[in-house]
């Protein structure tokens, strides 16, 4: 009988994120006419990008780290227009429709605030 290792980590919510984002993963798949929005966020900052699991590359993305971003705390708004930011830059690529995935994040807060920016922008998920 084999057994498999399952990774340690650091938190117990760490844990439970990462579980709830492998049962996410199964479900969801980026194709190129309908590609996957990944989103994370982290204390200090936001990141999202736009993939094609199909060809295993990014279509576009954004984060509150880039150069010329807003150098303020990142909380509800910055990450609204960050949202509006990317929609814009999912037009210039050619994307309208996207699959959301959360990354095991509760869709509120932050996460609901980015989706509803990329929403106002014309992507449609």
């Amino acid at each position: 009988m084999t057994t498999t290792k399952t990774k340690q980590y650091k938190s117990p919510s760490l844990a439970r994120r990462m579980r709830r984002k492998r049962g996410l993963r199964k479900r969801i798949i980026g194709m190129p006419d309908r590609p996957r929005l990944s989103v994370f966020r982290s204390n200090c900052h936001f990141y999202a990008q736009i993939i094609d699991d199909m060809a295993g590359r990014t279509l576009a993305s954004a984060s509150t780290n880039e150069k010329g971003a807003s150098k303020a705390v990142c909380n509800c708004s910055v990450t609204a227009e960050l949202g509006k930011k990317l929609g814009a830059r999912a037009k210039e690529a050619g994307v309208e429709t996207v699959v959301f995935d959360r990354s095991g994040f509760r869709y509120h807060g932050r996460i609901k605030a980015f989706a509803d920016g990329a929403r106002e922008a014309g992507l449609k998920f």
